[in-house]
């Protein structure tokens, strides 16, 4: 997907880019292929394809949930190279992006792209998702928590879910369908105080790949216990 065909895409779903959002793209691009000869940020390098695959995939989220509201918080956990949160910060400059990762090479070119984008309220944090969500100053604190992660969902239910403010929701980017994951996974839902409310088929442009985005809502508080140590809900899933 060429730059212009982008533009173009997300103009018949109703998001029109000015330039300016089109340069940062572009700079965006120019900075991830750069970095990713120092470091391993993403194995999709070809420009149509970080556009359609990187890009325009990240902001498929924006198809499941109204993000153009006002000041929304967005927590996106184990960003990697900033998907999908900056290419949605991007796209809506309103939002209040968090993002938390747990290799510091990775928030050092998360912070090069930030300052070179001119992105404003954006906080990076170098942390293990499990410390962070017993962190009071983000316990239960934003909008919408997402994860563009292959664990599975049990897994990031426990990474997730208890960051997520009361009837705030999570949001699952999932390249897969798997209905035998979401029977896996509803213990977790219910321990951890969600609960499973859609699940958005979306098709990407030219591939006809297609995503799913799960939307699980916060219903009641995350007990204090979880999420349990660094490393433990990966190898004590709760199921």
């Amino acid at each position: 997907m060429k730059p212009e065909l982008f533009k173009e895409i997300l103009k018949e779903q109703g998001i029109h880019l000015t330039d300016y959002q089109m340069e940062q793209f572009g700079i965006y691009f120019k900075l991830l292929n750069e970095w990713n000869e120092k470091i391993n940020l993403t194995a999709i390098t070809e420009l149509e394809e970080v556009y359609l695959k990187h890009f325009y995939d990240s902001i498929t989220l924006a198809f499941s949930e109204n993000l153009n509201t006002g000041k929304i918080s967005l927590c996106d956990v184990g960003s990697g190279a900033g998907f999908p949160s900056i290419p949605l910060k991007i796209v809506f400059p309103e939002l209040s992006i968090t993002i938390v990762d747990s290799l510091n090479k990775r928030i050092n070119f998360l912070q090069l792209l930030v300052d070179s984008l001119k992105l404003e309220d954006v906080e990076l944090y170098h942390d293990r998702a499990e410390t962070f969500g017993q962190n009071p100053e983000f316990r239960e604190s934003f909008d919408f928590v997402t994860a563009r992660a292959v664990a599975r969902l049990s897994v990031l239910n426990e990474l997730c879910l208890p960051l997520v403010k009361l009837e705030g929701s999570f949001l699952a980017l999932k390249a897969a369908k798997s209905d035998e994951e979401l029977v896996e996974a509803k213990k977790s839902m219910t321990v951890l105080g969600g609960k499973f409310v859609k699940e958005t088929e979306v098709s990407l442009p030219i591939t006809q790949d297609q995503r799913y985005i799960l939307t699980i809502k916060k219903v009641k508080t995350t007990p204090k216990k979880y999420p349990r140590k660094p490393g433990t809900p990966n190898k004590k899933p709760i199921i």
